[in-house]
């Protein structure tokens, strides 16, 4: 008797042993996880893109849709420099994420000086944008996604006068959320800037008062160019040596173009 209370308290033990093994390896609670939208600057008027559909790809569940806050046409053109709108918040389980993918409608266009062209999404219409996005969801954790889609390298002018989308989209995180800002002068000048790391180039088109942001630039040093347009009179100029830190902001403040 006393061999199979002990023989019992054994296989208690295992089971117990099992079972506290299964609740640690799996990821318990959620995350509240938001996503935001931005822009890459275009020489456009507008450039909208039709969001209809958000998901992400959870270790622990799979690929999770997120509700959006209004599904529908975004001008990307209002996202630029630093600006961006939340498109949707939700709880995802703790635990790692990996991809994401974005599904758009049919109803893109483009607006080219006053005139407005629709822009054909086969693929992004049929099966979504996918992308990677690297992030572990603490339980009871808080985090911000931004999705940014480069407006000007996604249209695409064809030869018979029409465009089409084909969009080059990334994403970052506050983890991964490095920037470089600065003013252009004088405001004449027409600017488009650029940040250069090897073969990696970011563009932005200063706003009305000469202000440039870029988001989402990873860490290392880069060459912050100056093109003014060629009908300025003014001369292109560059900054090097500009050191980008995630989570900081690196200000390179004023640079006023001569002639």
């Amino acid at each position: 008797m006393i061999r199979q209370l002990r023989l019992a308290g054994v296989i208690a033990l295992f089971i117990g042993s099992a079972v506290a093994c299964k609740k640690s390896d799996s990821p318990s609670g959620k995350a509240t996880v938001a996503v935001h939208l931005t822009d890459a600057p275009a020489p456009y008027d507008e450039v909208n893109v039709d969001v209809q559909k958000v998901e992400i790809h959870s270790d622990q569940s799979g690929w999770v849709t997120l509700d959006l806050i209004h599904p529908g046409v975004y001008n990307l053109l209002d996202f630029r420099n630093g600006l961006d709108t939340l498109l949707c918040q939700s709880e995802l389980p703790s635990g790692s994420i990996s991809q994401m993918r974005l599904v758009l409608g049919s109803n893109n266009s483009v607006v080219v000086d006053g005139a407005e062209y629709a822009l054909a999404t086969p693929s992004a219409e049929q099966s979504g944008l996918k992308f990677n996005i690297q992030q572990e969801l603490a339980a009871n954790g808080s985090y911000n996604i931004w999705i940014d889609f480069d407006a000007a390298k996604s249209v695409v002018k064809k030869g018979n006068g029409s465009y089409s989308l084909k969009p080059v989209v990334r994403a970052y995180t506050e983890q991964t959320n490095g920037r470089i800002k600065g003013i252009v002068l004088p405001l004449s000048a027409g600017a488009t800037v650029y940040a250069i790391n090897g073969t990696d180039t970011l563009s932005a088109i200063p706003d009305i008062a000469g202000r440039y942001m870029f988001s989402g630039v990873a860490e290392g040093n880069y060459t912050v160019t100056i093109d003014a347009a060629a009908t300025s009179g003014l001369s292109d100029t560059s900054i090097s040596n500009v050191s980008v830190k995630y989570g900081l902001i690196t200000d390179v403040g004023i640079t006023t173009l001569v002639p």
